[in-house]
């Protein structure tokens, strides 16, 4: 019932998608078309043309997201150097990497910004591109003028203005092996020369790839659909206001997670290598509504905009969090995110000398989270054998110690509220100088972030053995439980500068130089408290233990025990079952990362227009850098600075225009990041953790595009207007999974094709992904001291129809 609400919903959203007006770009020509060119977008910051700005940037247009089956920004890593969004199998894993920089948990290292509103949260990142006109990906910081959470680089996502496009357009897709659908339905309608406005939706499911050898069903099955309307008016020639709202909604499967065995020490569970296999069903449910009012003030002398942003998302995620058959341990995150961001800009109007932008921006979020984790009978197990190792060797005393949890389960509830407010001012300046461009920028940051929790351990029973002899002490069914309560607060503050000079060979080709700073917030582990909460259950343990002993050693005392012995159990239990402290702030809370980048490059447009050619090589200093690393019981990740770390490379796009039938493009990066300082205190077994000169993982060193397109172009009285071929090649590698740098995927590579019947109002793509069936690893991860990996997609074909009207 659930799905058909959704697919209606979805359809009764749109009016019709993806009308293109054709008769805006150039049919007949032997040149690489301008994007900028052909479709403008306003920027509220940028002075000037992307490609013509100190900075490295990719221009995607509609006709590349089309050729490359490119339908969210995880499809865009086959066009852009240096970018790698890999496929972890859900919608909230959403980890961007831009040369060397990215982020797996928490916080993002790349931003977001969709029609100028920026997505705060990464859970968000991942949608649905069936509106979108164009996607700019600007690599390097881009701190100046957009701030925290931009120090890898920056995406802009632009969707399609109905003032350009005018008209409905259907599409429907189908692809094999997953059973993969959609349809999509926008309406763009200019109803006069002041106002304009589009409406559309979408609807997407899946079968998924993946099967579960524990219950033979699909692990990765998927549901989505959304819509979005968009209205323009012009009341006055230099007044514009630019309102969006859009909603997503989301339920899927994921996590198809292979076991590849034990990390160290002997195999267990041989017989699960190389499956997906777990009794608990893992799931993910999403729902974002994003809206946005951007208004456009033209004066004379200078261009006035204010952007007002609004995202609610709430989502919910559950995982068998041991991804087996066994009954370890589950969670389950539920997230209830509100942001209300706004953002004034002044920049001066083009053609001067001195080009200049300014502005404030602040955001408020609140974020409420529950993530509760439920150990099972397998879990109880687990947490006993780890208890029971942390006990001392009394043997030589002719003595054990021994401690049984009896309950069959164990609840841990927690409970957090982490709002965030920040705010900044910055500046930019560009000064021509004949040839030269000078610009030098600089953007103020404050960030205040609290977090109120609440973390416990339901009330659990168990059993305590102290065998010394001829009178052992047995403690049974005691009882104990622990709850954490309180509040941190936390202020940065940072200072973004940049500096670039550029050179103007002509109006058609730069080389450039630049400094930039970034960083990335601060925040807080939520993931940790499940060990705090195990931790404040121990030392209750611990209190009612060392209670009971005494009461027991008191009446043995009475019954003639020695008092020397009395006082050596004493001592020894006070030695080794007192409490452990427990420094929430501490354990919970890590700094921001920043880094330099120091860049030079340049765009280049060359044989009369056929070739676009864009280089830049960098180096990127990260201080106080943020590491993913294992909690010291094994059973999950949590974020610390590690220290620091270096990447340097290169990268190259080229986009040709051979003949009017041939079209070619291809684009490289290398990226190489390492450690310069990496020390994480110590393992559970006290063992130093130094990974300095290890390579950072998650990075491909690597990552490459080709392709090229070939049309023939029939009579203008035929009712087919051309037939065209296309191939892309896109690879990646080699990608290090661990800090260890112990596991890796190689270098790999996948082939991709389509052939794309074009008529008067009927597009007609034939495509196939992975044409090659290449087995690579798109993800790998370790948990309780085993290992498991995400497996690439089989090969696939479809078909995508579009009709426009």
């Amino acid at each position: 019932m659930r799905k058909r609400i959704l697919f209606a919903t979805s359809c009764l959203l749109a009016a019709t998608a993806f009308a293109e007006d054709i008769n805006t770009l150039p049919k007949d020509t032997t040149k690489v078309i301008d994007i900028e060119e052909v479709v403008v977008i306003a920027s509220p910051k940028e002075t000037g043309k992307l490609r013509t700005l100190p900075t490295a940037v990719s221009l995607i247009s509609q006709k590349d997201m089309q050729a490359n089956q490119i339908t969210s920004l995880k499809d865009a890593s086959a066009l852009v150097p240096n970018f790698f969004m890999p496929d972890y199998g859900s919608r909230i894993t959403s980890a961007v990497y831009i040369r060397g920089i990215g982020s797996r948990i928490n916080t993002p290292a790349v931003g977001l910004y969709v029609d100028n509103i920026p997505y705060i949260d990464k859970s968000a990142f991942d949608f649905n591109f069936f509106d979108i006109e164009r996607i700019d990906i600007l690599r390097g910081p881009q701190g100046t003028l957009y701030g925290r959470n931009t120090m890898g680089g920056l995406i802009k996502v632009h969707t399609r203005s109905p003032f350009s496009y005018q008209g409905t357009d259907v599409k429907l897709s189908y692809g094999t092996k997953s059973n993969h659908r959609s349809a999509s339905l926008t309406h763009y309608h200019r109803w006069s020369d002041s106002f304009a406005f589009s409406a559309g939706g979408y609807y997407e499911g899946s079968d998924g790839f993946f099967r579960n050898s524990y219950n033979r069903k699909k692990v990765d099955d998927m549901e989505a659909g959304g819509g979005r309307i968009r209205a323009i008016w012009l009341p006055s020639e230099n007044l514009k206001l630019d309102f969006t709202v859009g909603y997503d909604y989301s339920d899927e499967g994921g996590h198809s997670y292979y076991y590849t065995g034990v990390i160290n020490g002997e195999e267990d569970h041989a017989d699960l290598l190389n499956k997906i296999s777990y009794n608990n069903e893992s799931t993910y449910r999403r729902g974002l509504l994003n809206a946005g009012l951007n208004i456009e003030y033209q004066a004379q002398h200078f261009i006035l905009s204010a952007i007002t942003g609004f995202q609610n998302l709430n989502d919910r995620m559950f995982l068998d969090q041991d991804f087996s058959p066994l009954d370890t341990y589950t969670l389950e995150q539920k997230q209830r995110i509100n942001t209300l961001t706004e953002e004034i800009t002044l920049k001066s109007k083009p053609g001067k000398a001195w080009q200049w932008t300014t502005g404030a921006f602040g955001f408020y979020q609140t974020l409420r989270t529950e993530s509760p984790v439920n150990f099972g009978k397998d879990g109880m197990a687990f947490l006993n054998q780890t208890i029971n190792s942390h006990f001392p060797d009394l043997s030589a005393m002719g003595m054990d110690m021994s401690m049984t949890m009896t309950a069959e389960g164990l609840h841990i509830p927690s409970y957090f509220k982490t709002p965030t407010l920040s705010g900044a001012l910055f500046h930019q300046s560009t000064l021509s100088l004949g040839k030269w461009d000078l610009t030098a920028g600089l953007r103020l940051e404050y960030e205040h972030i609290q977090m109120d929790y609440t973390s416990a351990c339901d009330k659990t029973t168990f059993d305590f053995m102290l065998n010394s002899g001829r009178m052992p002490i047995k403690l049974e069914n005691m009882e104990a439980s622990s709850q954490l309560t309180g509040k941190l607060k936390n202020d940065y503050t940072q200072l973004l500068p940049k500096f670039a000079v550029k050179y103007n060979i002509d109006s058609k080709n730069t080389v450039y130089a630049s400094v930039s700073k970034g960083y990335r917030s601060g925040g807080y582990n939520l993931q940790m408290f499940s060990d705090l909460a195990q931790t404040g259950l121990q030392n209750s343990m611990k209190s009612e233990i060392n209670q009971g002993v005494g009461t027991k050693l008191d009446a043995f005392e009475q019954m003639g025990m020695p008092s020397s012995i009395i006082s050596m159990i004493k001592e020894m239990m006070t030695k080794y079952l007192g409490p452990t402290e427990t420094d929430v702030r501490a354990t919970t809370v890590y700094k921001p990362e920043y880094s330099w980048n120091y860049e030079v490059g340049s765009h280049l447009t060359l044989f009369n227009g056929k070739l676009q050619a864009d280089l830049a090589a960098f180096y990127m200093d990260t201080r106080d850098q943020q590491i993913a690393k294992f909690v010291n019981s094994g059973m999950g990740r949590i974020t610390v600075n590690a220290g620091k770390s270096e990447s340097y490379g290169a990268e190259m796009s080229l986009l040709a225009s051979i003949s009017r039938n041939l079209n070619m493009n291809a684009s490289y990066g290398y990226t190489h990041s390492t450690f310069k300082k990496y020390d994480v205190g110590t393992t559970s077994s006290d063992e130093a953790i130094d990974y300095s000169g290890n390579y950072v993982p998650f990075v491909p060193r690597h990552t490459m595009s080709a392709g090229a397109d070939y049309s023939f172009f029939f009579n203008k009285n035929s009712w087919a207007q051309s037939l065209t071929f296309g191939l892309n090649y896109s690879a990646a590698g080699k990608i290090y999974w661990t800090e260890k740098n112990d596991v890796s995927q190689g270098f790999y590579g996948t082939l991709n094709g389509r052939v794309s019947l074009q008529a008067q109002a009927l597009q007609i793509d034939l495509w196939g992904r992975n044409l090659t069936n290449k087995d690579y690893t798109t993800f790998y991860f370790e948990s309780m001291s085993r290992g498991f990996e995400q497996k690439s997609k089989p090969i696939q074909f479809g078909v995508d129809i579009r009709y426009r009207f």
